[in-house]
Parts: C-alpha cells; structure tokens; sequence
C-alpha cells in the first residue's frame, strides 16, 4: 500500500482471532520499528514480545482485574490476541548518553554533572517509544495485521516484575497484534466530532 492509504486504513481493532501471525513477521515488524528515531542516537527503546496464551496471560493477569474481564464486552476478543508486544523504554539510557562528552553541555546527564530525569522538560524515552509504536501499527496495517495500543494505566511493576525486567525500564504501553475476527465492538469516541482541521493546523504564528 501507498502511505497515505496505509495511515487512512490504520485503526484500533479491539477484537481478534486466535490465529497467530508468522513470528518471522512480527519480528520484521517489531525490528523496523527499532530504527525509529531515539534521542542522541541512545538506543534506550525496546520491545518484550509475549506470544500465545500462556505467555499473554501475564499481561492481562497484572494489567487488568477480575471485575473488569468479567463486565467488559471487549475482554473477549482482546484476550484473544494472539501476540501482545510490550513497548519498554530506559530512562536511565537517555540520561546517561547525555553525560557523553557530545551531549554534556545540555545539563541533561547524571546528577553527578547534569540534572538527571528530572531536568528534561520533555521526557524523550517517552516520545521515541511512541515513535516506535506507531511504526509498528502503520506497519501491522500494511502487513494486513490488526493491531491495538493499551496504554500504561495499571499494573506495571507487577508485569515487568513477572517478566524479570531490570528496574530501569519503563512500561509505555502494549501493542496486541493479530488477525481482527470482524467482531470489532464500536468506540463510542467515533460518534465524538472533533475540532475542525483549520483550528489544529497553524502557519506563522497561533
């Protein structure tokens, strides 16, 4: 596809099959998805791929609750996807590339000569991730894949616990990826009319 028609096509597909995707496929997505661009080149973002359901349990065991599977109409059809790719970033990466001696002057390395994380106004481990998750939907899109961001909301230090990561890692989100079963349930945020383009988009100046 075109990549104008790739990003009219991309959407959220809440609802999947059990049917697993080539994991040659998913790791040249995922793989292309790490030459997004990272801050000063660090390389702080990473991708932890769970796959088929003993593996994707854990994610919803430590993100989701009881209650919540049991009320919600899309529990189903999101438990059904069959890999669930986790979107991880390093703070402490960022940080220590920028006591480098190309990047030193920013202020924006370790304490010891810099203001550590909390000097970045703009926290970029959290941009490059999104930058890579959304490689990885324009590029399920292409590939014929559905796919889904969950966002961070709960249950982070319990999953990345569970799964041995090191402490210095951050969970972004999760990308669920697979083939959509045409059981989608509706966002009701698609019947929400957004502001117009002119009222977004800015030339010179506000």
């Amino acid at each position: 596809m075109e990549l104008h028609e790739v990003i009219g096509r991309r959407h959220m597909t809440r609802s999947f099959t059990a049917r697993a995707p080539d994991g040659s496929l998913v790791g040249r997505l995922l793989t292309d998805a790490l030459g997004s661009p990272t801050a000063g080149n660090a390389g702080g973002t990473a991708w932890l791929v769970l796959e088929g359901p003993a593996e994707t349990a854990a994610y919803w065991e430590a993100t989701t609750t009881k209650e919540w599977r049991a009320s919600s109409a899309r529990w189903a059809g999101l438990s059904r996807a069959p890999v669930i790719a986790l979107s991880v970033t390093s703070p402490a990466i960022y940080v220590d590339r920028y006591g480098e001696d190309d990047k030193v002057s920013s202020g924006l390395g370790p304490p010891a000569g810099g203001g550590g994380a909390g000097a970045w106004a703009v926290p970029y481990w959290f941009g490059d991730a999104a930058f890579a998750v959304m490689t990885t939907l324009l590029a399920a899109t292409d590939a014929g894949l559905g796919a889904c961001f969950l966002g961070n909301f709960r249950g982070e230090e319990a999953l990345l616990g569970a799964l041995s990561v090191p402490p210095t890692w951050r969970l972004f989100g999760a990308v669920l990826l697979g083939y959509p079963d045409g059981a989608d349930h509706r966002s009701a945020s698609l019947d929400r009319k957004g502001p117009p383009i002119e009222t977004r988009l800015h030339r010179g100046g506000w």
